[in-house]
């Protein structure tokens, strides 16, 4: 089944290159330690914010990966993603790299790329990290501080 439907997409890609097919919105609830995530290619919204420190970080990534690496076969001209993340644990700091790798491959195809990354204004490593991966992946990135509230 799987095979039938994979030669029916490529069919339709070859078919014309104005009628991209429809991939579907991928979306996941934010909860106290994971991200909301927001992916839909016909919007062009890609979003992953809040914080990320899940028991099962290849659990909760490797969907988003294989979304994006769907994606990036056949991306927008112009890709814009958003990362606003206020914490985010080792773990995930790794598949987030990948995550920006997808992105540095749909750039480097030609097609217009941004990363947006949203950090505390007043978290220094959250800036230095969003530095860090702008100078490992080849991806204009835009780096936009933002103020917390927190509420009692």
């Amino acid at each position: 089944m799987f095979g039938i439907f994979y030669a029916v997409k490529k069919i339709s890609i070859f078919k014309s290159n104005t009628n991209k097919p429809k991939m579907e919105v991928y979306k996941l609830k934010g909860t106290d330690d994971t991200p909301e995530v927001v992916l839909d290619a016909e919007k062009q919204i890609m979003l992953i914010q809040g914080k990320s420190f899940p028991a099962d970080v290849t659990e909760l990534y490797d969907p988003i990966l294989d979304w994006l690496r769907e994606y990036a076969d056949n991306p927008n001209k112009k890709t814009e993603i958003t990362l606003k993340l206020d914490y985010f644990n080792t773990a995930s700091s790794k598949l987030l790299l990948d995550i920006l790798y997808v992105f540095e491959d749909i750039y480097g195809d030609g097609n217009e790329v941004l990363v947006k990354w949203f950090f505390p204004e007043d978290d220094e490593d959250m800036e230095e990290t969003g530095e860090e991966y702008a100078e490992i992946v080849d991806v204009p990135f835009e780096h936009i501080g933002f103020e917390t509230i927190y509420e009692d």
